[in-house]
């Protein structure tokens, strides 16, 4: 196979630009490496464009390709560093699950206590634990819910402090039964 001639326009352009581009880039990377890599993809793009003849400023023509690998190279950057940061959040979150404090024994507990909850508000009435929900999970405040429910705002107070207080009762008297156990 022969090799193909060389384009002396296309020599002339690497051997005239190639430390320009090379600086160029190497103020705008953290790395003499990728600055040197991105030189390279530079002129392989430029001996790979067909219409180099046609380019009347050979020297923007190079430095405009070695802007666009920058501006590749810096959203690569970016991905890479939201990557990482997902990655150290989730490692952190997996640290913080398994520190002393949080063992799956807590775990368990936690969970038999909401599960406990959840049997307690079955037991309230209704209305007392439309009020106490709206208040607690939904974040309305006292004059909301009367609005809501079509109740008076001392009605409200009456069934979230019934509430509260049947809730407490109960799983308190649940934990010490359970403690007796």
């Amino acid at each position: 196979m022969q090799r193909p001639k060389p384009d002396r326009f296309a020599q002339d352009a690497c051997h005239g630009f190639y430390a320009d581009i090379l600086h160029f880039l190497r103020k705008r990377t953290d790395s003499a490496s990728d600055a040197a890599d991105m030189t390279q993809d530079v002129f392989t793009q430029w001996l790979g464009y067909r219409d180099k003849a046609r380019v009347d400023q050979p020297r923007a023509f190079l430095f405009q390709m070695a802007r666009n690998l920058l501006r590749d190279h810096w959203r690569r950057q970016k991905v890479r560093h939201e990557v990482l940061d997902e990655q150290a959040d989730a490692r952190e979150d997996e640290r913080a699950s398994e520190a002393p404090g949080s063992d799956p024994l807590a775990g368990a507990q936690r969970l038999q206590r909401l599960e406990q909850l959840k049997i307690v508000l079955a037991e309230l009435s209704p209305r007392r634990r439309e009020a106490l929900m709206l208040h607690r999970f939904e974040g309305l405040s006292q004059a909301q819910i009367s609005e809501r429910m079509g109740i008076s705002i001392s009605m409200v107070e009456k069934h979230i402090a019934a509430a509260l207080l049947y809730c407490k009762q109960r799983l308190d008297s649940d934990n010490v039964a359970e403690q007796a156990e």
